[in-house]
């Protein structure tokens, strides 16, 4: 059929529009499926895991016969159950599948109970009784220090002579900076649903951000080709890194007792054995020697940083990597010596979450600035913008070699100060703080530069198929997986753009390993550069396809040839997009297509820690007010402004929503979220009940969100910037105006000693430190 020109419709893309999520009518429906809501096939077993109360000790056996006596239970697997490797198939290939000889924290699981109901699994676990002989267990980083104890080797990276900028320096500092782990807390717990199929083969159903590894993890364990397991996800309640690594050994688990029983088997964990069992955000401890001039620029620094990475390595290699890769956040360091030691603890392995390392990067540097500020009686937001990378002649080349292009920094801080009134509510809060003599007022303004690739140069790559059908619908399949963040949604946008048809007519399927094979966890905030790309490239082939077809008819060039608003316009005619595919498909014209992407530019020497790891750099910065009560320590946040760079946005409302819940996210692991293991090495917040993350309470009434109007400069998909972790950062802000408040009730001049997350016990403590001797101030003038 053909349209006169002239009732074209205006063509609208649907990228750069602000579509519902995909799933949000189903969720608010209670009808988005979740593993946990997959009909269960008839004779599904429930399996329940047997852990470790020990933090270290030798595994000297199991007495499971209590447990096996209760009737329905099928039966209890150990480490000799497993008929492939009984080392999970982990990079370092230093985590077993289930304690074998040792034991090396509380929580470990030693096994699994199989039984008739998930109920009855979980009781009989509590039943078995491991047999343990205590070992000594190390649960401090420092005492790892002291005894090499290491999951992998320490990494230094070195620019100049830091000890000899220092030497030179007008001013030095020296300090220390505790900061905390978090929880994921994700809504919907690890689970995974293993179902045999005929000929040896497996289905998988996983709440993963990474199908490609869950298959390689089980076909490692059962002894089998990748090809016999089938990985599935439609959707996660979320995942935050948590379900990265970690989601594989649930999946593994249930493999294995499906493997035994030749039956169904399903494993959810119980949120206590979540916490207990489970990895979490990198604690990290800091010790620090800055050098600086009279204006608070750095000269020099010397830092050393030790990750907590628990009893396996999992992914403490790159995550502290990437923490010495944002040690300098947005500024230069001029002459610098970073040294990052890896230590082993009895404690769960901890693992990726938001950030990966950046954030326990960046806030020691945001720490020293604000304390260089208060020493030299700057206001923090003018240090910090003296030590800014700027086009000025080599201080816009990172300490790893990576030279800083696209940097808006100036800019972007600038017209934050400017919008959310910095220097006035600094001086209001200056005069408010004068007449309250309880109730103490802080601010701070940080910024985040944050590196946006895998470090990992080989997981920089993604693939995706598309498929047109009779009637005009598009199905997309790629290898990244959703989790809540809105991948699937802009991936819909992006291919509804490149064929020309409304939005409505393309749907994204569920992640699958039998169709996209070998695909990269989504994470590194890149779900949406390399799938949507892929898919992109998978649709252009699709739609080229149908191009020279139409040109066929026509006679016309492949360039005169448009799609957009559902139809297909020439010089010489215009038709349904539908009737097209209907002719090209009586032609002979396929109507499907692969499309593969790996990211241009990026080189990384992992030996030394140099070249250019990042494809480029997403930017950002918040100011925070707060106020603390200095009799109680407890705090509150008054009201934050955001000043976020997107690129050009694929989703205005999806990547507004990810900086507002990665924001508050970040401020409660700065804040409230507090991980305390006993001196047996219990994780004693294993709860909500102790484990406080923020509530719709915490958020301020002041909550303003605005996009940086510049396209990527990168030749980037729809010249967007990646969403999903940068905005956590910002919360930086909050601990810096907490620490401002400090300073200000205080108003002794000294360094503020608060380490994260500053629960009220904490900023009671540094309220208080000035009145207990300046021996007890951690950071301070030499």
């Amino acid at each position: 059929m053909n349209t006169p020109l002239s009732e074209h419709p205006e063509p609208r893309a649907a990228s750069g529009a602000s579509h519902p999520h995909e799933s949000a009518a189903a969720q608010i429906a209670g009808a988005a499926t979740y593993i946990d809501d997959i009909p269960e096939v008839r004779g599904t077993l429930y399996a329940a895991p047997v852990l470790s109360r020990v933090a270290h000790g030798r595994l000297l056996g199991v007495d499971a016969q209590t447990a096996l006596a209760l009737p329905g239970v099928r039966a209890v697997l150990l480490a000799a159950d497993v008929p492939g490797s009984k080392v999970l198939a982990a990079f370092a290939g230093d985590e077993p599948v289930f304690a074998q000889d040792t034991v090396q924290h509380v929580g470990q699981v030693i096994g699994l109970v199989v039984a008739d109901s998930v109920m009855l699994a979980r009781r009989a676990a509590r039943l078995v009784t491991p047999q343990i002989e205590p070992l000594p267990a190390i649960l401090d980083v420092r005492a790892a220090l002291k005894a090499q104890s290491f999951v992998l080797p320490p990494v230094t990276v070195r620019r100049g002579d830091a000890a000899q900028a220092l030497a030179r320096a007008a001013h030095t500092l020296q300090g220390t900076l505790e900061v905390g782990g978090q929880e994921h807390f994700y809504l919907e717990g690890q689970v995974a649903y293993a179902l045999p199929q005929e000929q040896n083969q497996w289905l998988i159903h996983s709440s993963t951000q990474h199908p490609g590894e869950v298959q390689h993890w089980v076909a490692h364990a059962l002894g089998i080709d990748n090809h016999a397991v089938t990985v599935q996800c439609r959707r996660m309640g979320g995942g935050f890194g948590g379900k990265e690594t970690q989601a594989g050994h649930l999946a593994v688990w249930a493999a294995l007792a499906a493997h035994k029983l030749q039956r169904p088997v399903k494993l959810r964990l119980d949120r206590d054995d979540d916490f207990l069992i489970t990895g979490k955000r990198h604690p990290f401890s800091f010790e620090y020697r800055v050098g600086f001039d009279d204006s608070g620029r750095l000269c020099g620094l010397q830092l050393q940083m030790l990750a907590h990475c628990g009893f396996s390595a999992d992914l403490s290699g790159p995550v502290a990597d990437r923490a010495i890769f944002h040690a300098d956040n947005a500024y230069f360091l001029q002459d610098v010596e970073i040294t990052s030691y890896r230590c082993k603890l009895n404690t769960q392995s901890h693992t990726a979450f938001r950030g990966f390392g950046g954030p326990q990067g960046m806030i020691i540097t945001e720490a020293i600035l604000g304390d260089i500020a208060r020493h030299l009686g700057l206001d923090p937001l003018t240090v910090r913008q003296r030590n800014l990378y700027s086009d000025e002649a080599q201080r816009n080349t990172t300490h790893y070699g990576m030279q800083v292009e696209g940097n808006i920094l100036q800019p972007l801080i600038s017209q934050l100060a400017q919008t959310a009134r910095y220097q006035q509510r600094r001086a209001a809060i200056a005069k408010w703080n004068q007449s309250s003599a309880v109730i103490k007022r802080g601010i701070a303004l940080t910024p985040v530069k944050f590196g946006i690739s895998f470090t990992a140069t080989l997981f920089n790559q993604a693939g995706a198929l598309v498929h047109v059908y009779l009637d005009g619908s598009v199905m997309v399949n790629h290898g990244g997986t959703e989790m809540g963040q809105g991948l699937h949604t802009k991936v819909a946008q992006i291919v509804a753009d490149e064929l020309g048809v409304p939005i409505s007519s393309v749907r994204v399927s569920a992640s699958d390993t039998s169709k996209i094979p070998n695909a990269s966890a989504t994470a590194a905030s890149a779900g949406t550069d390399l799938n949507g790309r892929a898919a992109q490239f998978a649709a252009r082939h699709v739609r080229d396809n149908l191009a020279a077809f139409v040109c066929g008819l026509d006679g016309v060039g492949a360039g005169a040839v448009q799609f957009a608003s559902g139809l297909v316009i020439t010089p010489k005619a215009t038709r349904n997009f539908k009737d097209v595919v209907a002719q090209a498909y009586a032609n002979r014209i396929q109507l499907w297509s692969d499309g593969f992407y790996r990211t241009p530019k990026i080189h990384y020497d992992k030996t030394t820690l140099s070249g250019r790891p990042f494809f480029y750099f997403a930017y950002g910065a918040a100011c925070t007010e707060v106020a603390i009560d200095t009799l109680t320590g407890e705090s509150r946040v008054l009201g934050v402004d955001i000043l976020h760079d997107v690129g050009r946005s694929i989703n205005p409302a999806i990547d507004i929503g990810q900086i507002e819940g990665g924001f508050v996210q970040g401020m409660g692991w700065l804040t409230s979220e507090e991980l305390v293991w006993s001196d047996t090495g219990v994780l004693t917040t294993h709860a909500p009940s102790t484990y406080k993350i923020p509530t719709a309470g915490d958020v301020p009434a002041h909550f303003k969100i605005d996009l940086w109007p510049e396209a990527n400069t990168e030749d980037n998909v729809f010249g967007s910037k990646a969403v999903g972790e940068p905005p956590f950062m910002l919360a930086i802000s909050v601990f810096e105006a907490l620490r401002d408040a400090v300073a200000r009730a205080r108003a002794d001049g000294q360094a503020v000693q608060l380490n994260a997350p500053a629960t009220a016990e904490r900023v009671l403590w540094a309220l208080q430190l000035n009145r207990l001797g300046s021996e007890h101030v951690a950071a301070r003038v030499v």
